[in-house]
C-alpha cells in the first residue's frame, strides 16, 4: 500500500502503468506455472473468460481514471468497500434472492456511511478557497463525474461477481486458472492506453535515483515503488484466491474487509489526509455494516458462550 500511495501522490494519473505491470507479471507467472506454456487446456470454456475479462478490465480502468477526477484516495477506498450494496441489489434483481432483516440493516448502514463520506468530501471540494467561483464549479463537476465512474465500476464489479459465481457452480472452482486468464486476456487492451503508459514510464525514469538495499542496485525510485507494488499485490491477490478455496466465504469477506479498513486508516495517518469526525462516522458505518452482513456476531456467539463456560467446567 505504501508503494502505491507514494506513486499516486507524486503522479496521480499513474494508475494505468501500475495496473498494466500487475497484469503482465501475473499473466507471465500464470502462463509458466498454470497454463504450462499454453499446453494445458482451461477447465472453463475460454469464451466465458473473455466475458469475465471484459468486465474486469473495464472495472480496473474506470477505477484508475476516477483518481484523476478529484477523487481522494480515502474516499476511493471507502466507496469501493460498498461492494456489498451493489452485490445485494443485483442479486435481488438478477438472481431473485431474498435476504434476512439483518442483511438489509447492514446494507442500510453501509449506504449511510458511504453517503456521509461522499457528502462531506463534496463540501470540501466545493469550499476550496484556493479556487475562484468558476474554477471551483468546474472542479466540482469533475468530482461528480468521478463519483459516477466509481458507481459504474461498483455495479460492474458486482455483476462480474454474480457471473463468476454462476460459472463456478457450473464448471467447478478453478481459482488459479481464473487468476491467470483474468490477467492474461486483457493485456492487448492496454494497447489503447499505450500513450499514457509510455508517458508515465518516462516520468518514472526521470525520478530521483534510489539504491536498493542489500543488492546495491541503483534505479529510479518510482520504478522501485512499482516493482514493490507488483510483488506485494501479487502476494495479496494470490492469497485471496487461495483463501477462497481453503476457507468459507465468511472468512474471506471478513479478511478482505479488515484489509480495506487497515489500508484506509494507514493511508489517512501516513499521508495526513483531511478526515473529519463525519468521515470517521461514515467509515464506522461502512465497516460495521459490512461485518454485520458477514454475520460475524452470530459466529462469535457460540465461541464466546463456550469461553464463558470454560472456567465453570474446570
Amino acid at each position: 500500500l505504501v508503494f502505491l500511495l507514494h506513486a499516486c501522490r507524486q503522479f496521480p494519473g499513474c494508475g494505468n502503468i501500475v495496473t498494466f505491470s500487475q497484469f503482465l507479471f501475473i499473466a507471465v507467472e500464470g502462463f509458466i506455472f498454470e497454463a504450462n506454456f499454453g499446453r494445458k487446456r482451461p477447465a472453463i470454456p475460454i469464451r466465458y473468460y473473455f466475458i469475465m475479462v471484459a468486465m474486469f478490465f473495464t472495472v480496473s480502468v474506470v477505477n484508475n481514471y476516477a483518481l484523476n477526477l478529484n477523487i481522494a484516495m480515502p474516499l476511493h477506498m471507502i466507496f469501493r468497500s460498498g461492494s456489498l450494496i451493489a452485490s445485494m441489489a443485483l442479486g435481488i434483481i438478477i438472481l431473485k434472492k431474498r435476504y434476512s432483516v439483518s442483511k438489509y440493516t447492514s446494507i442500510a448502514l453501509v449506504s449511510v456511511g458511504i453517503f456521509t463520506c461522499t457528502f462531506m468530501s463534496a463540501k470540501q471540494v466545493a469550499s476550496d478557497s484556493s479556487l475562484n467561483e468558476e474554477d471551483g464549479f468546474q472542479v466540482f463537476l469533475w468530482w461528480l463525474l468521478g463519483i459516477a465512474a466509481l458507481t459504474f465500476a461498483l455495479l460492474m464489479s458486482a455483476r462480474m461477481g454474480i457471473f463468476q459465481e454462476t460459472l463456478y457452480k457450473q464448471f467447478g472452482k478453478h481459482s488459479k486458472e481464473a487468476l491467470f486468464y483474468n490477467h492474461a486476456l486483457p493485456l492487448p487492451g492496454f494497447l489503447l492506453l499505450a500513450p499514457n503508459i509510455y508517458h508515465h514510464a518516462v516520468l518514472f525514469s526521470q525520478s530521483e535515483p534510489f539504491q536498493v538495499p542489500v543488492i546495491g542496485l541503483t534505479l529510479p525510485i518510482m520504478w522501485f515503488y512499482l516493482l514493490m507494488n507488483v510483488i506485494t499485490q501479487y502476494v495479496c491477490i494470490r492469497g485471496v484466491f487461495i483463501l477462497t478455496t481453503e476457507c468459507t466465504s465468511l472468512t474471506v469477506t471478513l479478511v478482505v474487509t479488515l484489509r480495506k479498513f487497515v489500508s484506509l486508516i494507514f493511508s489517512i495517518l501516513y499521508f495526513r489526509n483531511p478526515f473529519t469526525a463525519w468521515h470517521w462516522l461514515g467509515t464506522a458505518f461502512v465497516f460495521v455494516g459490512t461485518l454485520m452482513y458477514t454475520e460475524v456476531w452470530n459466529s462469535l456467539g457460540p465461541f464466546l458462550a463456550r469461553w464463558r463456560k470454560r472456567p465453570k467446567e474446570e
